[in-house]
């Protein structure tokens, strides 16, 4: 059994897959030369690779989200594809509170201030009370639903599953999407980007929102239509924004959403931990084992639903 790894590790790092591998043979290649003899790979197969890969059984994608990695080739093969979904999840949680947070204190006006030494006291927001609308109840939904209530917060949620979430007030399905829109004053996008959250908000979405709510994205990019965000935000349809996931990345020089004053721009770094890499290196090892030992894998994604 052979076993690719794309990407960069260090050796103690190294040491570990091999091990959690037992018997497989572990081969660290950048370029995946050898994918013909491969049984699986750790990384990115492009259509060219996969192309070649007659014997590959499991992929594994190091990222909780796959949309990077989920060609229409690997869609419509037979080879498992895992992902290491719920290791960022509680830091995601934690960046989509703070820009919740940032956005109901208006924290950039400090900011400005502190900047220019000037005694700027003004009337500003609280959370307790108000509701907060999560599009998406996967991992790091369901961790900012428990930190929303702890900030009083009413919790809307909705999700394709419609299975029981905890700290959420209400659980909504797909068609209640209106009603996510117009009662919430943060609306939150955990939900990953696939072909049917693609441009899920778009102008007619934006203007159901309140006019003095807020829009976070802290997941993929995509799932709002950038245009027609901007002009949401230009035309006051909503009160501003917290983007953590981005249309295009990184964010160009040029784009207007660097300037507007109602905007906060983060680059995509929400779960930049030490913690986050632990946590999926963990998965990956637990993942390995069980290939070994030919054993359920874990994390196994529905390639036809994205995630």
């Amino acid at each position: 059994m052979r076993i690719i790894v794309r990407g960069a590790h260090d050796e103690a790092t190294r040491h570990r897959i091999r091990r959690a591998a037992g018997a497989a043979r572990v081969e660290f290649d950048a370029a995946a030369e050898g994918i013909e003899l491969a049984d699986a790979v750790v990384g990115d197969v492009p259509d060219p690779l996969l192309a070649r890969a007659g014997r590959l059984r499991w992929v594994h994608s190091p990222s909780a989200g796959v949309d990077a990695v989920l060609s229409d080739a690997l869609l419509a093969s037979e080879v498992t594809l895992t992902s290491s979904t719920g290791n960022g999840a509680i830091p995601l949680a934690e960046q989509a509170m703070l820009l919740v947070l940032m956005l109901d204190r208006d924290v950039p006006r400090w900011l400005r201030a502190q900047s220019e030494r000037r005694w700027d006291r003004y009337v500003h927001g609280e959370l307790a009370g108000k509701t907060i609308g999560l599009y998406g109840l996967g991992h790091s939904g369901l961790d900012l639903a428990a930190k929303a209530k702890a900030f009083h917060m009413r919790v809307l949620g909705l999700r394709r599953s419609g299975r029981p979430a905890d700290h959420v007030d209400e659980l909504l399905g797909q068609d209640d999407f209106p009603r996510l829109l117009a009662e919430s004053d943060y609306v939150v996008v955990t939900a990953p980007l696939t072909a049917a959250t693609a441009g899920r908000f778009d102008r007619a979405a934006f203007a159901a929102m309140k006019p003095t709510a807020g829009f976070v994205c802290v997941s993929r990019g995509g799932i709002a239509d950038d245009a027609a965000l901007l002009d949401a935000l230009r035309r006051g349809e909503i009160a501003g924004a917290g983007l953590d996931a981005h249309g295009v990345e990184p964010l160009p020089p040029d784009s207007p959403f660097w300037t507007l004053p109602n905007v906060i721009v983060t680059p995509h770094n929400g779960a930049t931990t030490r913690e986050t890499a632990r946590r999926g290196l963990d998965i990956l090892l637990d993942n390995l084992g069980r290939f070994a030992r030919d054993e359920p894998l874990r994390n196994i994604v529905d390639k036809a639903a994205g995630y």
